[in-house]
């Protein structure tokens, strides 16, 4: 668990707590000691949380519990967990209209997952994402909490 910023009491401190707790490694980001934003990230320091500065810090911790080297994953390379899509597909890319219509088929008065959209449609997040967001600025989408949606 890596914390980026937490007050003296915040509930990121109790995850992090929970996390020692159950033995994986946490690890925090400095801040400031006159930024009370950063007070809870530093007293965890304190109390031996892996200070992080860049991503290196964190794959050298974990490249001995894994027992083998951590790449990044490359942006040619196709995506094994989400079958039905090209993972090379540009980010820039517009939705399609069977893109469009096929988000927004699976959409109804229910609340659904943004990840369930993306596995149900097999179509990118950031093209699933794209289409809510059209949806969203025509009024037609409403937002619930916890990464859910529905139609309107």
């Amino acid at each position: 668990m890596v914390v980026v910023e937490a007050a003296r009491r915040s509930g990121s401190l109790i995850t992090a707590r929970l996390a020692g707790e159950q033995g994986r490694e946490v690890f925090a980001v400095p801040g400031s000691p006159l930024d009370p934003r950063s007070e809870g990230t530093n007293g965890l320091l304190k109390q031996g949380a892996v200070p992080v500065t860049e991503a290196a810090d964190i794959t050298a911790v974990l490249k001995p519990i894994l027992g083998h080297e951590l790449t990044a994953p490359s942006a040619r390379e196709p995506s094994q967990a989400q079958p039905g899509f090209d993972a090379t597909e540009p980010n820039t890319s517009e939705p399609s209209t069977a893109d469009r219509t096929r988000v927004a088929e699976l959409l109804g008065a229910a609340p659904v997952s943004i990840d369930d959209l993306v596995r149900l449609s097999q179509v990118s997040p950031t093209i699933v994402r794209a289409v809510l967001l059209e949806l969203d600025i025509a009024g037609r989408l409403e937002r619930h909490g916890a990464g859910l949606v529905s139609r309107l």
